[in-house]
């Protein structure tokens, strides 16, 4: 109820804005919104989760140019470029890389363009407002849980995202920062495992093979996660402490595994929250240029709690999308 009275205050602020005047008669506020990968659930559900609310709460006064750059940076400036060329008002983009947008991203604001960065920001200025959750402390979080489930002395290996993404390289510094105070955890490996279910499976099916003792995981991906688990089990190898995300087949998992796990959450409703933003920013309102928010974690006597039988794997937790529509998008 909150998130829908939310979403009719921001609708009913666009509608007054476009009848002062601020734009021509008839027009809409034009967003350029950048999918900036759709290799993983979790970045389909982010997507389709700022689809329907756009297409719920603002069909009327907002007008959206999508565009797709499939994980790749080159395809990602070359998408932003033909955006500021469009003149869009707002731009939405999830960064593929910490630098190589800094000069796109500048040109958009030289010429007008509100800028947001959606769940990944950038080792320079050039944006309005950054809306995500304390990446270093979703990997800190994680770390210290699977430190103190390995009573401090352990073998283990870490899978990470994508690499050059700052959610990847924040969330392992924070867990690096961990595991460097206790001499007695050997991180065996570190490989990229791009949030992703095979992937995952396949690169912890080869560490399997690579080392006969590995006690715990720490994995910064729910999908990456499942993977680990099922390459355990084919291996026939004893299922260890692992972290992961938010996951609901990762849920179900250690749900019926009994096995311990901890769950840190991402939310996709931040998409809701660029679209908010978007408004505010069109209105000449200032908002907060870092909007971090707080990670929250599901631990294994949790799990009974969040874990929905009757939705498919591929859905994550922190979400605000109706359970019919998160059954469509994964059936």
């Amino acid at each position: 109820m909150k998130k829908v009275l939310s979403m009719v205050l921001a609708a009913l602020l666009m509608v007054a804005l476009l009848t002062a005047g601020a734009w021509a008669e008839g027009d809409k506020l034009k967003v350029g919104y950048d999918i900036y990968f759709l290799g993983n659930s979790w970045s389909v559900q982010l997507y389709q989760e700022f689809k329907y609310d756009v297409e719920t709460y603002y069909a009327d006064t907002i007008d959206v140019t999508y565009v797709e750059s499939e994980g790749d940076i080159s395809k990602q400036i070359a998408n932003l470029e033909d955006l500021i060329a469009k003149e869009v008002d707002v731009i939405i983009t999830t960064p593929n890389d910490t630098t190589a947008l800094n000069s796109t991203l500048q040109d958009a604001m030289d010429a007008g363009i509100k800028v947001i960065l959606l769940a990944a920001g950038i080792d320079g200025d050039a944006y309005d407002t950054l809306i995500t959750v304390d990446e270093v402390e979703f990997g800190r979080v994680g770390a210290q849980w699977l430190v103190d489930q390995l009573g401090g002395s352990g073998k283990i290996i870490c899978l990470n995202g994508i690499s050059g993404l700052s959610t990847s390289e924040q969330r392992y510094a924070g867990a690096k920062g961990v595991f460097d105070q206790y001499p007695e955890i050997e991180v065996l490996a570190v490989e990229d495992a791009n949030w992703d279910y095979a992937a995952g499976k396949t690169v912890t099916s080869d560490l399997l093979a690579a080392y006969p003792q590995i006690d715990g995981v720490w994995s910064q991906g729910g999908a990456m996660t499942l993977g680990a688990i099922e390459a355990f089990k084919a291996a026939n190898r004893e299922l260890v402490p692992m972290t992961g995300e938010d996951n609901n087949g990762l849920m179900k998992a250690w749900y019926n595994d009994k096995s311990e796990g901890i769950g840190c959450a991402k939310p996709t409703w931040l998409a809701r929250v660029a679209i908010e933003n978007a408004v505010k920013l069109a209105a000449g309102e200032t908002v907060e240029k870092n909007q971090i928010y707080p990670v929250q974690t599901i631990v294994t006597e949790q799990i009974a709690d969040y874990v929905k039988p009757e939705l498919p794997d591929d859905v994550w937790c922190g979400t605000e999308l109706p359970d019919e529509v998160l059954k469509e998008i994964f059936q």
